[in-house]
Formats: structure tokens, sequence, C-alpha cells
């Protein structure tokens, strides 16, 4: 059951207890029809802020903004599983009583696809380039997670985290430094402990498109034009399983449009949302 308490500074912030027992928070603003985000890997529920796509967001939608397990104010497990990540996607969907757009990035992205499999209670779906290795395409992890887990046991978060915006994450240049100099930074840096282990479930995902051929919820697909071929390919291997799918394309733009096309990003989402099917 949903648990929502105004902490009087305009937004209200609730919890859902995930099937696993671990308590999954997240922040609500505006009011229209229920939105919900998820956040990549290396983010925190204020990702979204950045650029200023969730306040954009809450002129239109009731925007539900996750704090994924291990971070904030969500709780966490002693041991981790990829499926428990769907499993509290699904959890904060269920609580919310009309049919829910929700809108995943990057590793969200995945989650959020995943707990579309779990929940009866979606009305569209949004998925900004997931990490599926599909193809040629290998996700090799072993090495930075063995650099990072040695820089957070001597203490040096902040440094892992950089090492996998870098190398896994692959953000350009712009975006790193965009990110570095924003007021989430070292929310970032204390969630970071967490990336290891999502990291290698990541790398041990299967995508098996057979799964997905009777999920019929309208899904808005987007991915960036100078994105990596694991993401673009990642996202054409998802928009081809999917019965109801289409893919939209920001050119000359990366893994993260919502930071670096803020405008067309918002602009894709609520027109996606707006459109009767």
């Amino acid at each position: 059951m949903a648990e929502a308490t105004p902490p009087g500074t305009g937004k209200e912030t609730g919890t859902v207890t995930s099937t696993d027992g671990t308590t999954v928070a997240f922040e609500r603003t505006g009011s229209g029809p229920p939105l919900v985000l998820v956040h990549g890997n290396g983010d925190v529920h204020k990702f979204w802020d950045l650029a200023g796509a969730h306040p954009a967001f809450a002129e239109r939608c009731t925007v539900y903004a996750i704090s994924r397990r291990g971070r904030g104010a969500s709780g966490d497990a002693a041991t981790y599983e990829l499926e428990r990540e769907a499993e509290d996607v699904a959890a904060v969907v269920d609580s919310i009583d009309d049919p829910v757009t929700l809108l995943g990035h990057s590793g969200g992205a995945l989650y959020s696809l995943e707990g579309a499999l779990h929940t009866d209670n979606l009305r569209k779906l949004i998925l900004n380039q997931p990490p599926i290795a599909v193809g040629n395409n290998e996700l090799n992890v072993e090495e930075a997670v063995t650099a990072m887990k040695r820089l957070l046991d001597n203490g040096e978060s902040e440094q892992a985290l950089v090492l996998f915006l870098q190398d896994v994450g692959q953000l350009t240049p712009d975006e790193l430094n965009a990110v570095r100099s924003a007021p989430i930074w070292q929310e970032m840096v204390e969630a970071a402990q967490a990336l290891p282990r999502e990291l290698r479930a990541i790398a041990k995902y299967e995508f098996d498109a057979t799964r997905f051929e009777g999920l019929t919820t309208p899904t808005l697909l987007l991915s960036g034009g100078e994105s990596p071929p694991l993401y673009r390919d990642a996202t054409e291997a998802v928009g081809a399983a999917l019965p109801n799918s289409r893919i939209v394309i920001f050119d000359e733009h990366a893994h993260e449009p919502m930071n670096t096309a803020p405008d067309r990003f918002v602009d894709e989402v609520l027109t996606f949302i707006r459109a009767s099917n």
C-alpha cells in the first residue's frame, strides 16, 4: 500500500512496499495523468530535474519520480537481483489509481521494460536506450566493476562514479561536465556503492524477444543518434520485439536527450502521452 507525506515544500514524498518487503520511495508533484519516472544506474531521482524535464512534466502530469533501492529514502535488501528492480517499478505503478505512463532512462529503461511484465496498470511505456547487449555488442563491465570496487573500498566514491560514467555509461565530455557541476552530484557520489552489483546484473541479462510478444502497451522508444552502437541496437531490438511501438531518433544527441535537448524531449513525451493510442 502506498503512503504519502507532505513535506511542506509543495511536493509529496510517498513510499510503497515491494514484493520482497523493501520500501521504495518516490516524490510526487503536479497534477494530471500519472507519469512514473525511473532514473538510470548512476543517477538519483533528482536526475530528472537537471535540465527541467521534471517540472515541465509536472505542469501537465502527476509525476512520480522513483528513488531506486539503495538510494535516498528507499530501502535495500541483503541480496540483489535485477528482477527486484522490476518489481519495485511495478509496485509503484500498481499503487496508483489510474493507468500510468512509465518512463525509464538507461538502466531504468530496462527495469521499466521488465516491470511492464509485472503490472496491468500501464497506459503507455516510454524507454530511453536500455543497456541491453544484442547482436555483436557486448557489455563487458567486469574490469570496470573491479576497478570501481577497489576505489569504493578505498573511500574514493567520486572517482568510482566518474569511472562508471566514462567507461560504462560512455557519456560525452559535455554530458559528464554537466552532471559533475549539477547540484545532485554529491547524492550521486553517495549512491555509487550500488553500481557494481547493478552492472553485474545487467551484464548477465539476456534479452528474449518472445517474452514481450504479448506486451501490447503503446510504447515510445527514444534513441540518441550519436549514442554508442550498444544503445542504438538495443533500442531497435526492443522496438522490433514490442508489437505496438515506434522509435524517435534525436539526431546529433547521445544517451541523455532529456539533458541535451530538453525542450524536444519533453515535447515528444507529452505529445505521446496526449495521443489517443
